[in-house]
């Protein structure tokens, strides 16, 4: 791969590695894709995956510290060159840090054979290392603002290794997946209720003037601290259970304010372009998630534990991730920023759907072994969508 990133030997591999978000987004829906399509029968006791890890365990660790860091580096690697105005990583340099994200996904699922703390050291270096390449951009460019991505990256990579000492000492998970989804969450809200309301106006003023999104202020403000107090209790009730009723009081009250603020960015004026009415759809399921979590705090309620968990994986990362890998390749690619049928049908539809069906596998368990391979069809679905419909333009250059 070397050779030929540096030789151009291999024209299309060239172009795979001239972007960040091209053998991420690209990888990163087929690893999504892969990783249901062995889980959901892996479950079910129908196979079995040659990893060190649980099955849960497994599944946990590879959506939260393999898929989602592919499609955060994907994003971060694209949009941190137009924050900094520095030349974006390419070629060699990127091929190598994909080789390291793939290579963790290989030792992870192989960890049976060459033992988990192997494992664990390779697939532990991606973040880390991601977060001192941007780092180092936003250093050189003084761009103090943004440092707050790279505390993100920090919080994912200490949720890992939480994830590894709770399996090694316990056997299972508690902690550290609330740590990564609350991260996840987080970083969702602040980005999702910058770049939605920004889309929506945009769009709004060239083809549906009218009612327009209102900007990020103090209401903003107000309902992200609100998030982030709520999303910082809700790990603490692992070791503190006697904070439940306030962690839950407070999701509920922060689920109900995000819902508020979402209304302010007119959703319902979007409903003509799919492209954007599917960052509306899946940014519902954050506040579904905080109220669902709330609630489960609240009742004491298993069911309703995993809905809201499952609002957030299934519903909020999943739709999210796509609709802005979908946007930003159709920008890149130099097609028009709208979303034709075939995505509605293929993508859009099937990764919605996906999480309701989780959602109703987690509240009517007597449901489970027909919602739950549902959801995964559903999901694998999605994702194969994705790489199907997309993966001719993250493969080639530019047109347009």
């Amino acid at each position: 791969m070397a050779h030929a990133l540096q030789n151009g030997s291999r024209p299309w591999l060239a172009h795979v590695f001239s972007g960040g978000f091209r053998p991420f987004f690209l990888f990163g829906a087929l690893q999504a894709a892969l990783m249901i399509a062995l889980w959901v029968p892996w479950f079910l006791g129908l196979l079995h995956v040659p990893t060190a890890l649980s099955p849960i365990a497994w599944h946990q660790h590879e959506l939260l510290f393999g898929y989602v860091p592919a499609i955060i580096a994907g994003f971060l690697l694209t949009a941190v060159p137009n924050w900094t105005g520095r030349k974006p990583l390419r070629g060699l340099p990127l091929g190598l840090l994909f080789s390291l994200w793939l290579a963790g996904r290989l030792a992870i699922s192989c960890s049976e054979h060459i033992g988990l703390t192997t494992a664990v050291v390779i697939a532990g270096a991606f973040l880390p290392v991601l977060a001192v390449l941007i780092l180092r951009e936003l250093v050189a460019a003084r761009n103090q603002r943004n440092y707050k991505v790279v505390a993100v990256l920090g919080l994912l990579f200490a949720a890992q290794m939480v994830f590894h000492y709770e399996f090694n000492r316990f056997g299972r998970i508690e902690l550290a997946d609330r740590i990564a989804i609350a991260t996840i969450v987080l970083l969702i809200s602040l980005i999702g209720g910058r770049i939605i309301p920004a889309f929506t106006g945009n769009w709004l003023q060239q083809n549906n003037p009218g009612r327009m999104p209102r900007p990020f202020a103090g209401f903003d403000q107000a309902v992200m601290a609100l998030s982030i107090a709520a999303l910082v209790a809700w790990p603490v009730t692992v070791r503190v259970e006697s904070l439940a009723p306030l962690a839950g009081l407070l999701m509920v009250v922060a689920g109900i304010a995000q819902f508020i603020r979402q209304c302010r960015w007119a959703p319902e004026r979007t409903l003509a372009e799919p492209l954007l009415t599917i960052l509306h759809v899946a940014f519902v399921f954050v506040p579904l998630g905080f109220v669902l979590t709330g609630l489960a705090l609240l009742l004491d309620d298993g069911g309703l534990r995993t809905a809201g968990v499952h609002a957030w994986t299934s519903g909020a990362i999943g739709t999210m991730t796509l609709a802005v890998m979908a946007r930003a390749t159709r920008g890149h690619a130099g097609q028009s920023l709208h979303a034709p049928a075939s995505n509605v049908l293929v993508i859009f539809i099937p990764i919605v759907a996906a999480a309701l069906a989780r959602l109703a596998a987690a509240i009517v368990p007597d449901y489970t072994l027909v919602l739950l391979p549902l959801a995964g069809v559903l999901w694998i679905t999605a994702f194969l969508g994705f790489a199907v419909l997309y993966g001719p333009m993250l493969l080639r250059k530019r047109i347009g």
